[in-house]
Parts: structure tokens; C-alpha cells; sequence
């Protein structure tokens, strides 16, 4: 009975004008059905992927972000605990838990951005950067604060669903603090006034933004931006002396023994701390959530460079085997390079820079040293000190 079937049964056409026609027990269906059947299974797969939230453990994103930021033990179950609390909370549109939002405080290439990165990652969720000094209040010349939800749409591949689940970073934000605790006399477009403009965002409100990413026009779209998570991170230079003056201020006594030395950690950040700051009142109460990081020591950038996931050595180990070159580096260069970084203070930024300035001129000369049979770089601390290429000059 199979053998007489020459039809698919789903769009009838013949099996002579099909690439194939599977046959059974008195069906057939075609490679182009198939095709289509397939297509329509994935689509419904990722509606439903969609549609529902897996609440993630601290415990599983605290060892996801293990893999690829070094250190920053507190921070990453801050953050982990923040991050599967808000899931908890957008998973029953019914509670009435208040929405809270990340603070990141830290000094520079410690990882703030990194670790938000890494954390949409692990929940696959659309994930945007924005930098809070190029924004302004609505009506002047920059980003306003609604093109942050635009970007994020895009990032969902125009996904309402997923856009108002998604996480977006505010880079830079001890940026737009005001210069003192007073209001300001003039109109403040690119400090106190974005943070006005950011406070419904970030709580949880509706706007339109156009599908194009472009400004507003007749076709628009409605975001909800309750279920969005910001993060917002900063180094808040000089908030250290604002810690020491408070803690200092409340030994004052007798029997008080103060020191000029007395160290402070970001931990101990409170609300009164960041409006003395220049943030606002209403836009600190946004961030309930405060994660500390901390400096780099030397033997974390080390790892850094050699044992997270797509660390820096592998990166360009693998750009040098692409001319048929083996780059290794000594123990003691690796160390070097640490010990300068900590020189400039730039955190892990810094050894993407150092080791550029290490590797440029063998990065320039790497087809000629596979032309004079160089297959090989080991980087000393020699070479550290005094980049040098390799290649002979009369080639």
C-alpha cells in the first residue's frame, strides 16, 4: 500500500516535483512540509521559552560568574541573591514585593559590567550598556533616557516579551551626580536632571518607543519596564572620604582613638552616603540593592589573564596561531604584567592595554616571521620591559 502513494498528503504535490517523500502507513508528507513543520515547532518553542520564567539559584549564578570574574566574593552573592529575587517577583504579576534595582560601586575594571554581562547571560535575557553622562533630559541635544528601553528592544530581536525582562547597565552613573547637596540654581541637563528623568524608568512605568529604534513617530510600541532590571555602577571617586567622615564623626567622644588611616570599605555605603554624594533621594531609594567591589590584587590579575573563561592569553594566543605562530608567556612575565597594571590602576582593563603595548610589534611582524620560520613567541620579562619583534631586518 506505501509503494502506491506518489502525493503528500499535507500540500499534495508529487513525489517528482519534491526533493523526497517520506512514506508510511497510508501517509506521506514531503522534505518541503517537513521543512515547514519544522519552522513552526521552533516558533512555538521559543513563544514558550518566552512566556515563561525559570527562577534562577543565587548558588548556580554565583558559580557562572566564578567561571569568567576572578575575586569579588560578597558582590557575586549580592548580586546573585538581587538578581533571583527580582525574577522571584516578576514571575507573580499578583505580588506586591517593591522593585529593586542594582547598585554597583567599585573602582574602575574590577568588573561591575562584566558581571551584569555575565549574569543575562546565564539567564539569556536581552542585555544593553548604556553610559550615563552621554544622557540628557528630553528636549535637549543627546540620549534620552527613553532610548535606553529602544536599544534594548532591538537587543530582544524586537521581542516585547523578552525586552521587558531584560537587564540594562548604566555605566558611569556617579557621573551625573550633582556638584553639591543643594538644588541646583540653573537647569541641570546632563545631572540632576537625568536622574529626574530616570526615576519612573527604573521604578517601573510604560512608554512608547518607536520599533526602528528611531524617534517616536505614529508606529510605536509599548514597553513595560517594571519587569526590567538596571543595574547601574560607578566608581564614586571620593566616596571614601564621605565613609571615613561619618564613621570618624561617630567615635568623637571620650575614649575615642582615631587614626588618620582609618579604612573604610564600600560596604558600609548607606542612602545618606550617596546624597551627600550628589544622588538624589528618590534615585538612591530606586537602588535598595548595594554591590561592593573591590581592588585587584596581583595575583588575581594573573588569573585573569591565564584562567577565566576566554581570558586575555588564550585571545591572543589564538590570533597568533592564525599565522601558524605559538605564543607563550614565562611565569615570571605574567607577574610583571600584573605588577605594572597595578601601577596604573585601571583594574583588568589595564592588562588588555599592557599586553597590546607587549605584543604590538610581534603582532605587526607575524607574517614575517612565519616566512623566516619564527614559530614561535615566549614572552619574558625582558621583552615585557622592552617590546621588540623578532624578525630579522634585512628580510
Amino acid at each position: 500500500m506505501a509503494d502506491t502513494i506518489h502525493h503528500c498528503s499535507f500540500c499534495a504535490k508529487h513525489k517528482d516535483v519534491v526533493g523526497k517523500l517520506i512514506v508510511g502507513h497510508n501517509v506521506a508528507i514531503c522534505n518541503e512540509c517537513v521543512d515547514l513543520c519544522s519552522g513552526l515547532l521552533k516558533d512555538k518553542k521559543s513563544i514558550t521559552k518566552a512566556s515563561t520564567i525559570k527562577i534562577p539559584d543565587p548558588r548556580d549564578i554565583r558559580d557562572f560568574l566564578d567561571e569568567y570574574v576572578v575575586g569579588q566574593p560578597e558582590a557575586k552573592i549580592v548580586l546573585a541573591v538581587a538578581i533571583a529575587n527580582h525574577y522571584k517577583r516578576i514571575s507573580n504579576p499578583d505580588n506586591e514585593v517593591v522593585k529593586s534595582n542594582i547598585l554597583m560601586i567599585g573602582p574602575t575594571g574590577t568588573g561591575k559590567t562584566l558581571m551584569a554581562k555575565t549574569v543575562a547571560e546565564y539567564l539569556n535575557v536581552p542585555f544593553v550598556v548604556a553610559d550615563a553622562t552621554t544622557l540628557t533630559e528630553a528636549g535637549y541635544v543627546g540620549d534620552d533616557v527613553d532610548s535606553l528601553i529602544s536599544r534594548l528592544y532591538q537587543a530582544a530581536d524586537c521581542d516585547i516579551d523578552r525586552c521587558q525582562r531584560g537587564i540594562v547597565f548604566l555605566d558611569e552613573i556617579d557621573k551625573i551626580s550633582r556638584k553639591s547637596e543643594s538644588a541646583t540654581v540653573s537647569r541641570d541637563v546632563s545631572g540632576e536632571g537625568v536622574q529626574q528623568a530616570l526615576l519612573k524608568l527604573v521604578e517601573g512605568t510604560k512608554i512608547k518607543i518607536s520599533p526602528n529604534g528611531g524617534r517616536k513617530s505614529d508606529a510605536t510600541v509599548e514597553i513595560d519596564t517594571t519587569g526590567i532590571l538596571f543595574v547601574a555602577g560607578g566608581a564614586f571617586v571620593g566616596l571614601d572620604k564621605i565613609l571615613k567622615t561619618r564613621i570618624q564623626g561617630t567615635s568623637m567622644g571620650f575614649g575615642a582613638q582615631l587614626t588618620a588611616d582609618t579604612t573604610v570599605e564600600h560596604a558600609q555605603v548607606g542612602p545618606d552616603d550617596l546624597v551627600k554624594y550628589g544622588m538624589i533621594p528618590e534615585f538612591v531609594g530606586r537602588f535598595s540593592s548595594v554591590v561592593s567591589l573591590h581592588d585587584l590584587t596581583k595575583e588575581q590579575l594573573v588569573s585573569i589573564l591565564t584562567k577565566v573563561k576566554h581570558n586575555f592569553v588564550e585571545q591572543y594566543q589564538w590570533l597568533f596561531d592564525q599565522d601558524g605562530v605559538e605564543l607563550d608567556f614565562d611565569p615570571e612575565s605574567l607577574e610583571l604584567i600584573a605588577e605594572n597594571t597595578l601601577k596604573t590602576k585601571t583594574g583588568a582593563r589595564g592588562l588588555h592595554s599592557e599586553l597590546e603595548r607587549i605584543l604590538l610589534p610581534h603582532m605587526f611582524d607575524l607574517k614575517r616571521y612565519n616566512k623566516q620560520s619564527i614559530l614561535r613567541v615566549a614572552i619574558s620579562p625582558t621583552l615585557v620591559n622592552t617590546p621588540t619583534t623578532l624578525a630579522q631586518e634585512n628580510e
